[in-house]
Parts: structure tokens; sequence; C-alpha cells
């Protein structure tokens, strides 16, 4: 399914992206934030995965695969979810704290 395919690419890019982001902060509250952002992003890659798996052809291994693939990614988008919550008014208050300075 080319839907599927374009989706998987952006989330897998996204997840780069704010991976590459987090690498060059040096701000400790702004690193969470950014991977909570990428956790989410590999999340939806990993379970955009699983479900492109089942317009493929079903057998009973690739729905196994199919269904741990989505779980695993539900998984990674709920904790990140919760990661960037957390540190979102931590990351804007230290980007305030250092815009003061």
């Amino acid at each position: 399914m080319p839907v599927l395919v374009f989706c998987i690419i952006i989330s897998f890019m996204l997840y780069l992206f704010y991976k590459t982001k987090y690498f060059r902060t040096n701000r400790p509250m702004e690193k969470g934030w950014l991977a909570g952002k990428s956790a989410m992003a590999l999340g939806v890659f990993v379970a955009l995965f699983g479900a492109n798996q089942f317009f493929l052809e079903l057998s009973t291994a690739r729905i196994i695969v199919g269904v741990l693939f989505i779980l695993f990614g539900g998984a990674s988008i709920f904790n990140g979810f919760r990661q960037y919550k957390h540190f979102s008014p931590l990351a804007v208050e230290e980007a305030e704290a250092y815009k003061t300075m």
C-alpha cells in the first residue's frame, strides 16, 4: 500500500531529524523533550511497518510479526508521549532561562 509506505518513510525521516537534534543540543531538558518526540516517531514507524505486513501475502508468521510490531510501536508511542508531556514545560522554562542569560 503506497500510502503506508509513504507514511513509514516520513516517520523514519522525522525520527532521524529529532535524533540528530537530540545529539546536537546541550540542554538536558530539551534533550528529554526531543527524546520523547523521537520515541514517538520511531513508534509510529514500527507500528506502520507492522500494519503494512497485513497488506502483503498473509501467513501465520507475518501476522504474528505484524501484531508484535504494532504492539511495540504503540508502547513506544505511549511512552514517548508521556516523556514529551513531562519534559515540555521543563524545556520551555529552560529555554526562557537560557534566553535571559
